[in-house]
């Protein structure tokens, strides 16, 4: 066994009781006496003391591999005894038109289980990965999952009826337990989820409280076409770490059918409260219109079933993305943990939001959970991996990166981002240069979901050509990496970058115009606010510019949100860089060295934004610094 996570320092509680994270009074500009030397330290100190609890994770959730049968025998025997995994159902039907019909009825049963409180459901994601096209290992998908039973199911249309058959298997001992074949009408077809829950809670001798009986007979809705459209639409939400503007919307699209289909169909409003939420929380649309939008479906959501777990998990979500209001959304959470003990979400959310506040061992230990219920989640490997990256933990990162690719060895998303490690960590762009150009010749159609990946190296590259191509992948709408820039921005960048400062000032005061109109709709939005201080900066307008990024740290300091509050600050340095404010400029490089962040060696050593600080010895002493010691470059 692993050795438990090293804890971190508890957070400092003041004399009221009240938590105090570290770091909560981190000054815009530190005092001059800051030196290099010193920021260097609290760095190491930092990245030392808050990477050990996340990097003991890494260990716990990448086991050794090679163990032997017997002992993959007995970690199968030693499963926990009531926890199950749902694997995705076969379709028999003659026409694929019909497949959704075994997708729908595999979440609906699973999405049921999921309130049994005597239960352990493996999440969806884990389980969406066993495809019932190719044969199966009961014994292995078990020991994947940490499952001691395997639901499998198949499903038939023949007109209007349809043919349901599911087996429940104890992977432990390799033995059928319980198999049931059921007819019913299509529109009849979500009324079986109740017995089949209930039949699988016999044979596992789960306790049933009255209120859980009465919350598994539930039918989702009546029309197997609204739940295909509600399922389409759950995926794309599902991916929505992406950021992207046009998947989002057509999420939103998907549930406004269903919904005008079904009216009363309360899982498809917990769905479209979660796109309006991303839309916001992600400054897609960060307008009053959508924060209005969101707020009507969780009203919704509430008067459908005011006491429903889901409605909780709803309330928190939209009180975390919406108004970062953590203390409201953790009371809410604990209500959803009570109804929904099996929704790794209450603890991926839990996670987020101690990651947002600071705490960073308490991150750990929430992500950690909810990998338990969802031990197949590439996304939640991911996030721990950028929990790393704010820590500048870079082996660490690289390490739960690649304990991903494991997962999913074809993910676009993951092989980026483990190849961005190298130039984060080492200045070194050739991993991520060569990833994208293999993806390219892979799979053309994917440059536009890694062009502002594919940009960036080509600008720490200084290669104008790569970065010409890459902006032709860019999205109209722009990019979002850390905050939202519009396309205008990266047309700006390239133009720089090629020696066009004429074309490049045209392309600045265009994407100032279409800022300037955001930030006049988002008045009190602290990124966009940024943004638009940057652009200002390189328009020459530099009493505007430091004044518009100061206030965006105000807007959205560390003590409020630790992840993008760091961004802004990182963004304020580069501002008082291209003021000509030097001192300035290093002195809050160095403030943002002090406290996690994305600031890192490789792109200080490597991109065109840093270049007017080059040859400053404060600034190459900084640099030289932060480079990787010889025992960290292995």
């Amino acid at each position: 066994m692993n050795p438990s996570p090293v804890e971190l320092v508890e957070p400092k509680r003041s004399a009221a009781g009240t938590k105090q994270r570290e770091y909560v009074n981190v000054p815009t500009v530190p005092p001059r006496k800051s030196g290099p030397a010193l920021t260097v330290a609290i760095v190491l100190v930092v990245a030392t003391v808050l990477g050990l609890g996340f990097w003991n994770l890494s260990r716990r959730l990448a086991p050794e591999a090679g163990t032997s049968t017997s002992a993959e025998s007995a970690y199968v025997a030693s499963f926990p005894e009531k926890t199950i995994a749902v694997l995705p159902f076969k379709d028999l039907s003659e026409t694929k038109q019909d497949a959704f019909l075994a997708d729908s009825l595999q979440d609906d049963i699973l999405t049921t289980l999921s309130k049994v409180g005597d239960l352990r459901v493996i999440s969806a994601t884990s389980v969406s990965t066993y495809s019932p096209e190719k044969s199966r290992n009961l014994r292995e998908i078990a020991q994947s999952l940490g499952a001691a039973y395997l639901l499998e199911g198949t499903v038939r249309r023949y007109g209007d009826k349809a043919s349901v058959n599911v087996a429940l298997t104890d992977a432990r001992r390799n033995i059928g337990s319980w198999t049931q074949s059921y007819d019913r009408e299509i529109a009849d077809i979500f009324g079986m989820q109740g017995d089949i829950v209930q039949q699988i809670a016999s044979r596992m001798q789960a306790n049933l409280s009255a209120k859980e009986r009465a919350a598994i007979e539930e039918r989702p809705t009546n029309d197997a076409t609204v739940y295909g459209l509600y399922l389409r639409a759950k995926t794309i939400i599902a991916s929505s770490y992406n950021a992207q503007l046009n998947k989002l919307l057509q999420a939103v699209q998907l549930l406004d059918q269903a919904i005008a289909r079904d009216p009363n169909f309360y899982l498809a409003y917990c769905q479209l409260g979660a796109a309006h939420n991303y839309l916001y929380f992600f400054g897609l649309d960060h307008t009053p219109a959508r924060l209005a939008q969101a707020e009507a479906a969780l009203n919704t959501i509430t008067r459908l079933r005011p006491e429903a777990g889901e409605t909780h998990l709803a309330k928190a979500t939209f009180l975390y993305r919406c108004y970062l209001d953590y203390d409201h959304a953790r009371a809410e959470l604990a209500l959803a943990r009570s109804a929904l003990p099996s929704n790794s979400e209450t603890f991926e959310l839990t996670g987020y939001i101690d990651r947002r506040e600071g705490l960073w061992t308490e991150s750990a230990r929430s992500l950690q959970k909810a990998f338990e219920l969802d031990p197949r989640n590439s996304f939640l490997l991911q996030q721990i991996a950028s929990s790393y990256q704010e820590l500048r933990q870079y082996k660490a990162m690289a390490a739960a990166l690649d304990r991903s690719l494991t997962l999913v060895p074809r993910d676009l998303d993951t092989r980026i981002t483990r190849a961005f490690v190298d130039v984060e960590w080492r200045a070194d762009t050739r991993p991520l240069h060569d990833t994208i150009q293999n993806l390219l010749r892979e799979n053309p159609t994917s440059a536009t979901d890694m062009a502002d990946q594919w940009l960036y190296v080509s600008l720490c590259e200084r290669d104008p050509a790569a970065a010409a191509q890459a902006l032709a992948a860019i999205p109209a709408s722009g990019i979002s990496s850390d905050l939202n820039f519009p396309h205008q921005w990266c047309e700006a960048l390239v133009a720089r970058l090629k020696g066009d400062e004429s074309g490049a000032h045209g392309a600045f005061l265009a994407a100032r115009a279409e800022t300037e109109k955001i930030v006049r709709e988002q008045p009190n939005y602290g990124p966009a606010l940024c943004v638009l201080g940057l652009i200002d900066a390189a328009l020459g307008r530099k009493e505007e510019a430091m004044s518009e990024g100061r206030r965006a740290v105000e807007m959205l300091p560390t003590t409020k949100d630790s992840i993008d509050g760091a961004e802004i600050m990182k963004y304020l340095c580069l501002i008082y860089t291209w003021c000509g404010e030097k001192d300035r400029a290093l002195e809050q490089i160095a403030a943002t060295l002090r406290i996690p962040s994305t600031l890192s060696y490789g792109n200080l050593k490597l991109h065109p934004n840093w270049d007017s600080l080059r040859g400053d010895s404060r600034f190459e002493k900084i640099v030289a610094d932060l480079a990787p010691k010889n025992s960290e470059r292995d």
